[in-house]
């Protein structure tokens, strides 16, 4: 049913990549080719290795390389007046957004993207992109305005037979179902995308999956000692293929782990490991969610009370901004469990951090106003796209799924603390 899996972002001369390539090998052929397609003035070659650069620099944490690479990349695109290949810049730098916690234009250059990959014909950059708009606001907690897009994509990836795209579709589907307690539905979805994984020789996609049941198995199942080896062989992929935010998270949930099997020290020592490989990545998510479990681990080791509230109003705040609209709540059970008496953190207003609505496969153009705002749609679905890469910064007054709705948020506070839901996992 699912061929093998495949990496559509390596394009041009650089097809002969796999999923599984190493980024170092990735980074290394795409300068390469790209210099060759530089020096040749082929532009739309250029904007083809340029994402692979790009993506190869997000994917080993280093930021301000892959905001460069793709912008890049676009520039190159637009000259070559190739649309396609816009659409595909545009899709790296919304998932780097997303990966440094700028929410608000992740769903922007999302929304963008997807629209530009209709416009150009090329359905595998829309795909992507509406599943990065989906991740996105799954990321921020709003499960009722992006589940049906989540389910949608699955059944378009199903019926096209793409293994990575179903499986990632399957994971984060899963991990909406762990977030509000489903854990029986959640593992079985984790334990079928490691097994498409698997068969489709899909090394990361597998890696995310075994994450996944780890974090079931913990939770659910108190099995400490299966969950850690289950992490521990997906570290290994981690290792082999370099994915530097897919590692972090990977000791961030060995932390969580240990945290729940009562083991304060080793949990500590996992958290400041994952936060300092989320710092020099500049993933502000993933340091925030390290930091969280870190305060939990020191308050159960002893220290001062009044330390870990100040540490746990400073969280709250941090992650706020970010636009995690469930922080309130994640904020508020730590101060429960730990016995912290003091103000709950402010709730977010409402549509503070949402992100508008998101498209159905199908449905035409992405939306990027506000619900009701009464805004009409940006020149950039009407016609020309204006340059997102240095002109000038975009407008940010549209954020994400479900902004000025009136339905409550979906997810529902986790009786096993915290729970991440993962990085870009792209």
């Amino acid at each position: 049913m699912y061929g093998k899996a495949f990496a559509p972002e390596y394009q041009g001369a650089l097809t002969t990549l796999s999923v599984n390539s190493s980024l170092v090998d990735v980074l290394a052929a795409g300068t390469e080719q790209l210099r060759a397609a530089e020096r040749a003035g082929a532009r739309g070659e250029a904007a083809r290795s340029g994402l692979a650069v790009a993506e190869a620099h997000r994917r080993l944490g280093q930021v301000g390389d892959a905001d460069r690479a793709w912008k890049a990349s676009y520039r190159a695109a637009r000259e070559a007046q190739d649309t396609a290949a816009m659409a595909w810049a545009l899709w790296s730098g919304g998932t780097l957004a997303r990966q440094r916690g700028a929410l608000p234009l992740a769903w922007r250059l999302l929304g963008l993207a997807a629209e530009l990959g209709e416009r150009g014909g090329d359905i595998v950059v829309r795909g992507y992109s509406l599943a990065g708009m989906a991740e996105t606001g799954r990321i921020q907690g709003d499960y009722a305005a992006v589940g049906a897009l989540h389910e949608q994509l699955l059944a378009e990836a199903r019926k096209r037979g793409e293994a990575r795209h179903t499986v990632w579709a399957l994971e984060g589907i899963a991990q909406m179902h762990r977030n509000t307690g489903s854990y029986d539905t959640a593992y079985a979805m984790f334990e079928e995308a490691a097994e498409i994984a698997g068969r489709a020789d899909d090394r990361r996609g597998h890696a995310w999956a075994l994450r996944g049941l780890a974090d079931i198995v913990s939770v659910r199942d108190g099995d400490a000692d299966l969950a850690l080896g289950l992490l521990a062989e997906a570290e290994v992929t981690c290792r082999e293929m370099n994915l530097s935010s897919a590692l972090a998270y990977n000791h961030k949930m060995r932390g969580n782990v240990l945290y729940r099997a009562g083991r304060y020290a080793q949990a500590r020592d996992l958290y400041e490991l994952a936060l300092s490989e989320f710092r020099a990545m500049s993933e502000p998510r993933g340091e925030a969610l390290s930091r969280l479990g870190l305060a939990k681990s020191l308050a159960r080791l002893g220290r001062d009370p009044n330390e870990t509230a100040t540490e746990l109003a400073s969280l709250a705040t941090t992650l706020n901004q970010i636009g995690l609209r469930h922080a309130h709540r994640m904020v508020s059970q730590a101060q429960t469990e730990l016995g912290i008496t003091t103000e709950p953190p402010p709730r977010p207003e409402p549509g503070e951090s949402g992100l508008g609505t998101p498209t159905r496969p199908g449905s035409g153009t992405a939306t990027h106003s506000r619900p009701g705002s009464g805004a009409e749609p940006g020149p950039e679905v009407a016609g020309a796209v204006p340059d997102p890469t240095g002109t000038g910064p975009l407008p940010a007054e549209s954020s994400g799924p479900g902004a000025g709705a009136s339905s409550p948020l979906a997810v529902a506070a986790s009786p096993a603390g915290q729970s991440d839901g993962a990085g870009s996992r792209r």
